[in-house]
């Protein structure tokens, strides 16, 4: 049977998963009577909520076209470049990519960083315009944008040789030719059929077991699995293998339990194994981790791992030490959360976990505040208690002993009203206006180089300036000197000085002083910060002072007191949000703001000696 291995990467929103699930859905792999649910391939509790695509799988169809019957292996990449570390790790699994290119919005930041990705390991590339149906949809221009890019980050005259095809996800069809009409995505299988290589590493099926780990996870039932591409020989439940790392030491030896291959949406067990080319996963492993290569006894060399981006941000995690810790969430304790970051980081590549001097924290750092923001949404999904620092940027030292910070490229589309005030504010950011044009229906796109920390909290201020209708994307550059001080958070907040609970009145009296975090009734302690100030200082009030009665009015008679309902800020809102003398707390049911100093004294003298 002839085999495909192919990536479908793609800016976010670009529609990749969509695609993906007509693809499933148009080779047959549900059955007439078994419902097909919209992003199947979106498993994750937090996928579905948020809609995009955190971590990367693999799933297969069987294709029967004019080159007779294939197996093509289908992984769906994340499209956010925080999530770059998963398609960074699966590029070396395939020998060829989709590229996704929406046909209104065009090539984007992460569609340049992929790209780039790609064409260094030599991926034979197809580019896909997607949503051409749209109202304000331009294939021609993409096409055009899309080959200046290849040009621009250094194709082969092989790679520049791509070719095309037009497509609507959401409607199941695809096309070569817009004037010829088509109902079924067939020319795209086709496509990937013609131009897709075979794995070159068929022809290593007579040689020992190889297979380099790049996906990891964990069943209930057979422990650990291992997801790669088999590199050479053939893959057979009960065979002895061992574990080598980078460096080609021993890290364990032990047999394959069982032999796992994607068939559409579920995992098979495979009785008689699998060849060279075919991507599987493997169980049976028990210290075996991602990078590491599984290979026959015989075996001496680790297979080589491709490279991944240093982390750009970093945060510390620290246990929760507020006076209301311990209420909500079971798992609070320093040794808990270790092991829990340590599994994380040995799961995922892009992530990089240190201890601190004090021995309640630990460093954290990832590629931006949503990595970091997943990770703590599915510890405290879990259970956990944690305090979160603001993100701060993960410098380098350059060889003359100078400050290196990362640099962003900055794309951001916005309505034409809106782009003096956006530029006005990057430019005190140090951000450097590098293009500006029209993007057609009314909107700019502006595009900028930016410093990393600059951008940390800006998305909420974007927001309002844009009044919700701009769209910033963002994808690491590179590393430049030092740009200097960046002005932080023009507002002061305003600070319990009391435990207890708030009280209506109290709330309704504070109005005037600024926006309220928190609602009447509402459990806050000394150091706990319920609202911002309008102005630049910070401000410590009293939020449990309920109103003086005398025994002439019950306190029934008391007139009610309409309050503005609070300003609730999201996890990640309130990661960006605070500076850094604050911290986030965070608990199973609540995402409270405080400062690192509760006592208002201390912070006093401390603020002093600073």
């Amino acid at each position: 049977m002839n085999l495909r291995n192919v990536a479908i990467i793609a800016h976010v929103d670009h529609g990749k998963t969509t695609l993906v699930d007509q693809l499933l859905a148009q080779s047959g792999v549900f059955r007439a009577n078994e419902a097909t649910t919209e992003r199947a391939m979106d498993s994750n509790d937090q996928e579905k909520e948020r809609g995009i695509t955190i971590l990367a799988k693999a799933t297969s169809v069987l294709w029967n076209g004019k080159a007779g019957e294939t197996r093509i292996n289908i992984i769906d990449t994340p499209g956010h470049a925080d999530f770059g570390g998963e398609v960074e790790r699966i590029l070396g699994m395939v020998d060829g990519c989709v590229i996704l290119v929406d046909a209104e919005e065009g090539v984007m930041p992460q569609t340049k960083f992929v790209l780039t990705k790609a064409l260094k390991m030599g991926l034979r590339p197809i580019l896909c315009i997607n949503k051409v149906d749209r109202a304000h949809a331009d294939p021609d221009r993409v096409h055009l944008e899309t080959i200046e890019l290849f040009e621009a980050i250094g194709a082969t005259p092989e790679q520049l040789d791509f070719p095309h095809i037009y497509a609507s996800g959401r409607n199941g069809w695809a096309t070569m030719d817009l004037n010829e009409k088509s109902d079924t995505l067939a020319p795209l299988f086709d496509l990937i059929v013609d131009h897709v290589p075979p794995p070159a590493v068929q022809a290593n099926k007579d040689k020992p077991f190889q297979i380099l780990n790049v996906l990891i996870e964990s069943d209930p039932f057979l422990g650990r699995i291992l997801t790669g591409r088999i590199e050479s020989g053939k893959a057979v439940p009960g065979m002895p293998i061992k574990a080598l790392d980078r460096d080609g030491k021993t890290i364990e030896q032990g047999r394959i339990t069982k032999v796992l291959a994607f068939r559409g949406l579920k995992r098979q067990a495979l009785d008689e194994g699998s060849e060279a080319g075919d991507i599987v996963a493997i169980a049976g492993m028990s210290k075996a981790t991602v990078a590491d290569t599984l290979c026959a006894l015989e075996v001496t060399d680790a297979l080589p791992s491709q490279p991944i981006d240093p982390p750009t941000i970093s945060m510390t995690v620290s246990v929760n030490d507020s006076p209301l810790a311990g209420r909500e969430g079971d798992k609070v304790q320093s040794r808990v959360i270790r092991d829990r970051l340590l599994k994380e980081a040995e799961a995922n590549v892009a992530i990089r976990v240190t201890q601190t001097a004090g021995a309640d924290a630990y460093e954290v750092a990832g590629r931006g505040e949503l990595q970091l923001g997943v990770l703590i949404e599915n510890m405290r999904r879990e259970g956990f208690e944690v305090s979160i620092s603001r993100p701060r940027v993960v410098y380098q030292t350059g060889e003359n002993g100078e400050r290196l910070e990362p640099i962003e490229d900055v794309m951001i589309d916005v309505d034409d009203e809106y782009t003096g005030v956006v530029i006005e504010k990057l430019s005190t950011r140090k951000a450097e206006l590098k293009d500006m044009g029209p993007s057609g229906a009314g909107k700019t796109r502006i595009q900028l180089m930016c410093p990393s920390r600059s951008l940390i909290g800006y998305q909420g201020e974007f927001l309002t300036d844009t009044r919700g209708s701009g769209v910033l994307n963002r994808v690491f550059s590179h590393y430049e000197p030092h740009k200097g001080t960046i002005e932080g958070r023009l507002k002061g907040v305003l600070v319990s000085n009391s435990d207890g609970d708030t009280a209506a009145f109290a709330l309704w009296n504070l109005e005037d002083r600024g926006v309220m975090f928190v609602g009447a009734g509402e459990k806050t302690y000394q150091g706990m910060i319920i609202g911002e100030n309008s102005r630049s200082d910070d401000l410590d009030v009293n939020p449990i002072k309920g109103k003086q009665l005398t025994n002439v009015r019950a306190s029934g008679k008391d007139e009610a007191v309409r309050l503005t309902p609070p300003r609730r800020p999201s996890l990640e809102q309130a990661i960006a949000y605070i500076e850094s003398d604050e911290l986030v707390e965070v608990t199973p049911k609540s995402i409270r703001l405080r400062k690192a100093v509760l006592n208002p004294s201390f912070r006093k003298k401390r603020v002093r000696e600073d």
